[in-house]
């Protein structure tokens, strides 16, 4: 019983497609129509539902933007509701609504429930609900890293669980390298660092400077350089100043003063201005007073000795040759010498960082081997189930002598190569494991496996993908299938097996394909035929239901090129006759 259903897509301005409504059934939908009449569109029109890149080219010529809206019907308890509720939508009469919009520029939008949501949310829950499959992914089934997913995907926990671990393992194992590596291959350079540090950090303690000395230092070199202007300077103002009080000829500053002050404390009784002018000039006779002593000292405690000039200039040279290396101050340099030491501290620990890597390395890389086991014996396991499954639904695909079989192996490299250890065995490795996983096929019996990007047709690894898809189907299924071409390079029996097979898989799922052949359009509960029409100026498609005498035409002429045929026609009433009268097809 399907639980989730796709139930029609409405699509305008994509491609060739002008304005359609795309009416998906429960079971399996058949969608035909002649080359470029724009049955990709459906397929594109869909992956845009589900989160995928949008392009401008899509956009129809002429048009603003194309829009893509789609219509999904859920039971209560799908889990995707409450991510779609958690981000604001809400359900139409049941059905979530899910649209796109691409702009000519290239901008797009997404709205989920009626409301605006990021794409990203759209790509998250169609892994939930859609799997699609087409001609890109039969080529990437070609490659042994998509065949070795599929193993993955197959084997579910007892696989993804150790993968998990293992993954979170090697990426640390790859930290524990990189540094032992930057260590160990720049040893040399990390010496020179230490030596020109260590260097650095005994030419500064040798000088022994001290935070603010440059400074102070060459203010004094200035007043000793100047010594005997600088007392002259000073004696000259201590004379103007404050001289000889006796000397009439040639008063000084504060004796001038002086008298000034006691004429006007003579009449202050009689005007309080010139009292309070002589309170001010009593004010400055004591700041005089005070400056004429400062020179004074200043004169007596000048130092002009020369032997003293010359140690403070040793010293500045000195410092300079510190400044000049480690820093443009003295402050700058106690930081370096701060910073070098730590610095050094780190280098010179390099021994026993060493010795503390190479044990985690080796812990890591033990760790690592085991979870490399585990992951072999659970694929290995799943593997042979896996084949087995995928050989049986070949058998209804009509290659019943075909058996499909994994090739798992290993490299095996020398015990001091970068490996890991793995039964006795070193072992290559990488981020997944040490496995290298390839899906081998026998077509017939007698003939040897051999690698499907070697030994299958194009019409057989159609049937792979299928029988492939089929076995996921059982072990970790989805609401909606849909197959683009997957029916590339089959034909005759083979064609109508495919066709048997879809419907089959249609009973517990929705099967949407794009075909070509009409042996697996028959098999189909619906048929949609995209069909294009020419006005002479813009190209335009519709896509429609073909039922009863519509459907026979159409499957005539993808039989025989000609819609009339009466052959054509015979043959397309017997092959609708015979998939639908299988009873359990």
């Amino acid at each position: 019983m399907v639980v989730s259903v796709l139930e029609e897509m409405r699509i305008r301005s994509l491609g060739v497609i002008d304005d359609a409504v795309v009416e998906l059934s429960p079971g399996f939908t058949a969608v035909t129509g002649e080359t470029g009449a724009g049955k990709t569109m459906v397929v594109t029109s869909l992956g845009l539902l589900l989160g995928g890149r949008a392009d401008a080219a899509l956009v129809r010529i002429g048009a603003k933007s194309a829009v893509v809206e789609g219509r999904l019907a859920l039971p209560p308890d799908a889990p995707v509701l409450t991510r779609a509720g958690e981000a604001g939508a809400e359900l139409d009469d049941g059905a979530l609504l899910i649209s796109r919009t691409v702009s000519a520029e290239g901008r797009s939008r997404a709205h989920l429930g009626g409301r605006s949501v990021p794409v990203g949310l759209l790509a998250e829950l169609a892994d939930e609900l859609v799997a699609v499959h087409g001609q890109t992914d039969q080529q990437g089934l070609l490659k042994p890293g998509r065949q070795r997913q599929a193993l993955d995907r197959y084997a579910g926990e007892a696989v993804s669980v150790p993968l998990a671990a293992y993954g979170e393992a090697y990426r640390r194992l790859r930290t524990v390298v990189a540094e032992l590596e930057e260590i160990t291959t720049r040893a040399r350079e990390r010496a020179q660092e230490a030596d020109l540090l260590r260097f650095g950090l005994e030419e500064i303690s040798a000088v022994e400077p001290l935070p603010g000395e440059d400074a102070e230092l060459a203010a004094e070199a200035e007043r000793l350089g100047h010594a005997e202007a600088l007392a002259a300077a000073a004696a000259t103002g201590h004379t103007a100043l404050a001289d000889d009080p006796e000397d009439l000829e040639s008063p000084d500053a504060g004796t001038l003063v002086s008298g000034a002050q006691r004429a006007l404390e003579a009449v202050r009784a009689h005007d309080p201005r010139l009292a309070a002018l002589a309170d001010r000039l009593g004010e400055v006779a004591i700041l005089l007073g005070d400056v004429a002593g400062e020179l004074a000292g200043y004169a007596d405690n000048l130092d002009a000795d020369p032997l003293r000039l010359a140690a403070v200039e040793e010293r500045r040279a000195s410092l300079t040759q510190l400044t000049r290396k480690y820093g443009e101050d003295i402050g700058a340099v106690l930081a370096w010498a701060e910073q070098g030491a730590a610095r050094l501290a780190e280098l010179d620990n390099d021994d026993d960082r060493i010795t503390e890597l190479t044990a985690e390395r080796d812990a890591v890389r033990a760790e690592l081997g085991a979870l490399a086991q585990r992951l072999t014996r659970a694929r290995r396991d799943s593997a042979e189930r896996f084949a087995e499954d995928v050989t049986t639904e070949l058998a209804s695909l009509a290659m019943p002598h075909a058996r499909v079989s994994f090739d798992l192996r290993d490299t095996e490299i020398a015990p001091d190569g970068d490996g890991v250890e793995v039964d006795g065995r070193f072992l290559a490795y990488g981020p997944t494991g040490v496995d290298e996983v390839e899906l081998l096929l026998a077509p017939h019996p007698g003939a040897p496996p051999r690698p499907i990007a070697k030994g299958a047709s194009g019409g057989e690894l159609s049937r792979v993908m299928l029988a492939v898809e089929v076995v996921f189907a059982g072990s970790d299924p989805v609401p909606t299938y849909l197959f683009d071409e997957v029916d590339a390079g089959v034909g005759g029996k083979a064609a109508v097996e495919v066709g048997r097979r879809l419907a089959r898989l249609a009973r517990s799922a929705q099967v949407v394909v794009v075909t070509h052949l009409p042996q697996v359009a028959a098999f189909a509960d619906r048929q949609l035929l995209v069909e294009k029409t020419n006005d002479g100026s813009v190209t335009r498609s519709g896509v429609k239901v073909l039922e009863g005498e519509d459907r026979v035409r159409e499957l005539s002429r993808m039989l025989a090129g000609q819609e009339d045929s009466e052959s054509a026609r015979a043959h397309a009433e017997e092959l609708l006759a015979a998939a639908h009268g299988e009873g359990q097809l």
